[in-house]
């Protein structure tokens, strides 16, 4: 059980903490995002897309479907890729404000900044 005492005292991270979790954040996602992104669209992934389609295809008609089923169905399987690589791009190339992610991270570094600067300020009156 929580002992009540430690859990009302608790305030949760400061600005400064805030801060250096941020600066983290926004050194170290940007590259994640653009390696996720490299191994979704590199070269290989695109071959290794066509073979799984080739092979679904070839797997829909072995089963007894007709051509223009297997076509349409085969047609949907990539479609689905295509989704995916979609909402990748979108939700990893842009933040919520329309900008980068690091420069949507940089804003909040510096709005946690003003934030740290004020409470100085106002400790200091």
């Amino acid at each position: 059980m929580v002992d009540e005492k430690k859990k009302s005292s608790y305030a949760g991270p400061n600005a400064e903490d805030l801060k250096e979790i941020l600066g983290a954040v926004s050194s170290e996602v940007p590259g994640m995002i653009k390696s996720i992104l490299a191994s979704v669209f590199s070269e290989e992934a695109g071959r290794n897309m066509g073979k799984a389609a080739a092979a679904y295809y070839k797997e829909l008609k072995a089963g007894g479907l007709p051509e223009p089923v297997a076509v349409k169905m085969t047609e949907e399987y990539m479609r689905t890729f295509t989704s995916i690589g979609e909402m990748l791009r979108s939700g990893f190339g842009k933040g919520k404000a329309g900008g980068d992610i690091g420069e949507h991270i940089e804003k909040k570094i510096q709005l946690l900044e003003k934030i740290k600067s004020k409470e100085m300020e106002e400790e200091e009156e």
